[in-house]
């Protein structure tokens, strides 16, 4: 397994090494460790320019992820709730077209989306990115399972200790699954950080792509420098990392464990 994650690692490691090396080096490769170490890289890319402005598609991804994933586990955990353990009426139907939907690619509602979000008047605004990504089913399906688990003892004591269904989801659920959620939040982050198609279908200005599109079109402008290019890599990749180290415990403990049992 080290052997195996080492060889996954390699690209990831080569890129942010050759990223600290300058442009010369860079061409004429003797080894993978620079010989003369330099910043310059990133001192260039983090220049707030106009026709690159990488800081700014940094704080549009951050801004963007960071929301999308409060409102995902927000609403998703609230759903998930009131059909796992509320046992509203028509839950299982409700949950049976959440995964339906899950089936269908999210291409199909690019043209629907595009035209109500210029409804709204929420084109090329963070809105565009945020709003549709909240509604996935995903974390629905993914935390009802989860909570499914959960001894249905507890909360029938917490009831009878005068626990309201509020304060069942916010002080009992929601702790017992901490470590779907804390899963859900890394996933769901991830693929908000990585969306390349939402920004380049639903944002108009240079100053508003997120970083997936940014530097993209920041590769076709500057392919020849590849030490530039890679520190961008580099700078894109360093908060998905971040996210994981963080997280590891909690993703780890949800998928060794499915809850509790009786």
């Amino acid at each position: 397994m080290g052997l195996a994650a080492l060889l996954f690692l390699l690209p990831v490691l080569l890129m942010v090494l050759t990223s600290f090396k300058p442009e010369g080096e860079v061409l004429n490769p003797e080894s993978a460790i620079p010989k003369h170490w330099t910043l310059s890289n990133y001192a260039y890319i983090l220049q707030w320019k106009e026709e690159a402005p990488f800081g700014r598609w940094l704080l549009n991804s951050v801004f963007i992820s960071t929301s999308v994933t409060f409102l995902v586990l927000t609403f998703a955990s609230m759903a998930a709730f009131a059909i796992a353990r509320l046992k509203v009426r028509g839950a299982r139907v409700i949950l049976s077209v959440i995964v339906l939907s899950l089936l269908l690619p999210g291409q199909l509602f690019l043209i629907p989306v595009y035209l109500m979000l210029g409804k709204l008047h929420w084109l090329d605004t963070p809105l565009a990115l945020i709003v549709p990504a909240t509604a996935g089913g995903f974390g629905v399906f993914m935390l009802s399972q989860f909570m499914r688990v959960i001894p249905a003892a507890i909360d029938e004591a917490a009831l009878m200790d005068g626990c309201s269904s509020w304060t069942l989801y916010t002080n009992v659920t929601l702790p017992l699954c901490a470590p779907a959620m804390a899963t859900l939040g890394v996933f769901t982050f991830i693929n908000s950080w990585n969306d390349y198609l939402g920004p380049l279908v639903f944002m108009d200005s240079v100053r508003n792509y997120t970083l997936p599109v940014g530097i993209a079109l920041y590769q076709s402008s500057y392919y020849t420098e590849y030490g530039r290019t890679l520190a961008t890599s580099t700078l894109a990749t360093l908060p998905l990392l971040l996210v994981f180290f963080v997280f590891q415990k909690q993703i780890i403990e949800s998928m060794a464990t499915t809850g509790l049992k009786d």
